[in-house]
């Protein structure tokens, strides 16, 4: 089965909506996604516990969204997301995200978060420095661990310094991310040496 079926097979909680979450089965396990009209409202990565779990998260998340089929657009991003999940590269960047509500240098964060292509990586030191906040890595790092569109906004793609993982509060933490960038082929780049053993 490929993953653009799993992907668009939406559950069947009911008729396609103008606004609502629904979940699809990726490589690594059941993802949620949530819309609003033509707006991206959030992502969830799997859970350890699995897809009842997955939608027992997406419920809290977005309480006032119902789990229905996804309108085409939507499974067409969900598609997208599955698929480099199985290590296509796609930077998703043309999906439109609802960023209303999200703090202005969060929102900084994930505009350039998403400008780092699949396969690559930064620091939260050398994102601050980016940002022109040279001393903010902490507050990027803060801003990273609210991502709510994660793997469309790819904070897996951020890594600390000295050799560390960094955080990932997605389930399965800085082993799911460090997966993700397998996955993505990150491993073939001789900076991510030094990451791969450590937590």
């Amino acid at each position: 089965m490929t993953a653009e079926h799993n992907a668009t097979a939406a559950p069947q909680g009911g008729a396609c909506s103008a606004c609502g979450y629904a979940l699809f089965a990726t490589t690594i396990g059941h993802c949620g996604i949530a819309w609003q009209g033509a707006l991206l409202v959030g992502v969830q990565l799997p859970e350890d516990a699995g897809e009842a779990a997955t939608r027992a998260r997406m419920q809290r998340r977005f309480p006032q969204l119902s789990e229905c089929a996804m309108p085409s657009a939507v499974g067409g991003w969900a598609a997208r997301v599955a698929a480099t999940l199985e290590g296509v590269h796609d930077d998703l960047l043309d999906v439109p995200l609802a960023t209303e509500g999200v703090p202005p240098f969060n929102a900084r964060v994930y505009a350039l978060a998403r400008r780092i292509p699949p396969g690559k990586t930064m620091t939260y030191g050398e994102m601050a420095a980016a940002l022109g906040e040279p001393g903010a890595a902490r507050a990027v790092g803060q801003a990273l661990g609210h991502n709510p569109f994660a793997p469309v906004v790819p904070c897996h793609r951020i890594l600390a310094a000295n050799g560390r993982t960094g955080g990932f509060s997605a389930g399965g933490g800085a082993a799911t991310k460090m997966r993700m960038l397998d996955i993505e082929g990150a491993f073939a780049h001789h900076t991510l040496a030094l990451f791969a053993p450590r937590s």
